[in-house]
């Protein structure tokens, strides 16, 4: 519980500290250099080092306490496969009271490249408004190309994507040899009314041991495929269902397939989803099991019905992000059959130069309808081949992030990189 303490405090700080700063005035002129700007962005399509060569008029601070303009950077995926990138600028000090959002909309067919020039763009033209009250203003010149804006045309696949992938690996020495097989498809299409999308996967993976008593052999199996479609109704609520089919031999599933409606309400506007969502989702519905060994309640195949209740949040600030979700799902015959999973994730900036990145998970267990009758043996524990008996999981990582030196940082050479491996 004293995570939120930490952020509440991080946050009255926060905004004390912005608060007891002088607003700047419209046609203000900002004493000093280069503007000295922050951003932060945790996507690997967007580089820093490239926007350091490109906007040269601009200074970079390693943390956000120096920095004239913050900018919080962000991305979700758009119907077409593409990102939308979401810059957030706020001014601080001198520019406290200036905040902008611009945006940049990537095709699925862009390169990097391409990506990253229209980041820039979009950047440059949110940066304008800030470097116009700096003396650097007087050194930039901005210039206007006309051109005839494209005719979105019919679209004749009606914004459906589809994608295909296979692939495969190999591997071995004298005593053991692995292989693994895996392939897919998926197909989508998302709208502002609606999102559908349509998957199948198949893994195979064999493991093979020379022992003195013989040769081992490892095989798991996998083949999934799973359906969603969902119809917007407004800005807080959604209505969806939810399909799956597979067979998976690790947990003893021949085969295995759900139907599950459900309802779903966001306390914020999915239009401000990028930036803080609280999700509710409740569904419900039909699960069929075919077992490949007897399990420990002596059944083949089941007939099942059972709910779901998911609760999902995230925001994204100047302090850092925080994301956490809740779930509780059982079984109507016999709700001592249940599983509570919570899964969380934050990443805080404590100080100066200070951020502390944290993740953790744990789930209760109570739902293992599929163990196999038979248990498992030490060869399916060492290679995981079965799912075994448990009443909870748990996972935790922390990392404690701490820089000093210089507060600039807007120096890109290349020089000699990734050239220290072996």
């Amino acid at each position: 519980m004293k995570a939120p303490v930490v952020l509440f405090l991080a946050l009255g700080i926060l905004a004390a500290g912005l608060s007891a700063q002088d607003s700047v005035q419209i046609g203000d002129t900002i004493p000093g250099g280069a503007l000295k700007v922050y951003i932060t962005f945790d996507d690997d399509d967007f580089s820093t080092d490239f926007l350091k060569k490109e906007i040269p008029v601009i200074k970079h601070v390693r943390d956000q306490v120096d920095a004239d303009v913050y900018i919080l950077a962000s991305s979700q995926k758009t119907g077409a496969g593409g990102y939308e990138y979401s810059f957030l600028l706020t001014g601080q000090y001198g520019f406290t009271g200036m905040v902008d959002t611009v945006k940049y909309i990537s095709s699925p067919d862009d390169t990097l490249d391409k990506t990253r020039e229209g980041q820039i763009a979009v950047l440059k033209m949110g940066l304008m408004r800030y470097i116009i009250r700096t003396p650097l203003s007087e050194n930039v010149e901005i210039s206007f190309t006309d051109h005839v804006r494209e005719v979105r045309g019919e679209d004749p696949w009606n914004y459906w994507i589809i994608r295909t992938y296979l692939g495969g690996t190999l591997r071995g020495e004298k005593t053991s040899k692995f292989s693994n097989i895996w392939g897919g498809l998926t197909a989508g299409k998302v709208t502002e009314e609606w999102k559908i999308s349509l998957s199948a996967d198949l893994g195979n993976n064999v493991e093979k041991f020379a022992l003195d008593s013989g040769e081992l052999v490892s095989k798991n199996r996998a083949l999934i495929s799973d359906m969603l479609a969902v119809k917007s109704i407004g800005e807080h609520w959604s209505l969806g269902v939810k399909a799956h089919i597979g067979s998976f031999t690790y947990s003893n599933y021949r085969l295995k397939y759900f139907l599950f409606p459900g309802i779903e309400y966001d306390i914020f506007p999915y239009s401000e989803s990028t930036r803080k969502q609280v999700r509710i989702l409740y569904s419900a519905g039909y699960i069929y099991h075919n077992y490949i060994d007897t399990t420990i309640y002596n059944q083949m195949s089941e007939h099942l019905w059972g709910h779901r209740l998911d609760i999902a949040a995230e925001v994204v600030q100047k302090w850092g992000s925080l994301e956490a979700t809740l779930g509780w799902k059982n079984y109507f015959h016999d709700w001592s059959k249940n599983n509570l999973a919570f899964k969380g994730s934050m990443n805080l900036r404590v100080a100066r130069g200070l951020q502390l990145r944290f993740s953790a998970g744990a789930s209760m267990i109570h739902n293992q309808l599929s163990l196999p009758k038979g248990g498992a043996s030490t060869e399916d524990i060492l290679l995981r081949q079965k799912e075994l008996a448990t009443q909870y999981s748990y996972f935790t990582d922390i990392t404690v992030l701490y820089t000093f030196g210089s507060i600039y940082n807007d120096i890109v050479n290349p020089r000699f990189d990734d050239l220290n491996r072996w």
